[in-house]
């Protein structure tokens, strides 16, 4: 049994890209798509033609319209590979702003509807976890649209989104691994802070424990790998979003790979339950420098992609 399949024993698996044409190889359970992916693919080739097709036929419309047309098109696409959900994604320049956050969601929830698409089984709609889209996601899973929080460093963003009753929360492992070694300089030892010892890894266990402990239905997707030893220590998380280039690294090997989250062992821990209002979790998440510099980190960049997305489409025009 490769590391892949045996994955698959305890852990369902997602596929990070836009490159749907990548997912028979792999058959993912789930995929995941961002802004930055988006781009990269309509930049290729056999992806063009997408982008070409939504000027083609809506380019009268708003560009932002546009866009969500382009993004639906990639998901449907998408959703007629993979028997499980589709994440697509708010704008992230609306990620400090509620309103505006559902209004973009539920536009894209019609797209889809109007595609056939059952959107409350197949249908995730991805979120900043800022204080405002967290509210936002509470709106919308009222409405019965389920949500995937994204730029998730914290447990503070953790523990908010689990009070909101959000569907899935995506932490991203490799982004926190990249800060504590950034931070950590010359003193940075790989091989201590590896596998478990990972911080990235640290992060999603102590997410992935204190749900579990309190019954928090909230699916825990770790994201975000450099390596598929961060993969190999979170084997049991609820799901793990994974790129083409990792997948194909645990297909090809062999290694074993053992059951590392348990969520009977964990509901036995004793996790004390925390309660935040909107002070204290402002509070909290400033006080991480590492999840405060990242969020915003993560927010521009995608931010920066989706201007570039809609340069592109412009010039197409």
């Amino acid at each position: 049994m490769n590391q892949l399949d045996a994955l698959r024993q305890w852990t369902t698996v997602v596929a990070d890209t836009g490159d749907f044409r990548q997912l028979a190889q792999f058959k993912p359970q789930d995929a995941t798509t961002n802004p930055s992916l988006i781009l990269k693919a309509v930049q290729k080739p056999e992806y063009r033609p997408l982008l070409d097709d939504a000027v083609r036929a809506h380019g009268k419309l708003a560009i932002d319209e546009v866009i969500d047309r382009l993004l639906v098109r990639f998901g449907t696409e998408i959703l007629s590979l993979i028997p499980g959900r589709v994440s697509t994604e708010v704008d992230a320049r609306l990620s400090f702003d509620t309103a505006a956050t559902v209004a973009r969601a539920d536009r894209l929830v019609a797209l889809y509807r109007a595609e056939g698409i059952d959107v409350e089984k197949r249908l995730l709609i991805k979120i900043a976890a800022t204080w405002e889209g967290i509210e936002a996601a509470r709106i919308l899973e009222q409405k019965g649209i389920h949500t995937n929080l994204t730029l998730l460093f914290s447990f503070t963003q953790a523990v908010a989104c689990g009070a909101a009753g959000v569907k899935l929360i995506s932490p991203f492992v490799g982004r926190i691994y990249d800060w504590h070694k950034k931070s950590a300089g010359s003193a940075w030892d790989e091989a201590a802070r590896s596998g478990a010892n990972d911080p990235g890894v640290q992060s999603v266990r102590q997410i992935f424990d204190y749900y579990k402990r309190h019954g928090i239905a909230t699916e825990v997707m770790g994201a975000s790998f450099r390596n598929t030893g961060q993969i190999a220590a979170l084997a049991g998380c609820d799901l793990l979003t994974i790129s083409p280039d990792l997948l194909a690294e645990l297909a090809a090997s062999d290694a074993p790979l053992a059951h590392a989250l348990d969520a009977d062992a964990a509901k036995a821990r004793d996790i004390a339950e925390v309660t935040l209002d909107e002070p204290a979790f402002r509070f909290a998440l400033n006080d991480d420098a590492m999840a405060t510099e990242k969020l915003a980190e993560g927010i521009r960049a995608f931010a920066v992609d989706a201007v570039k997305l809609e340069k592109l489409m412009q010039e197409t025009r």
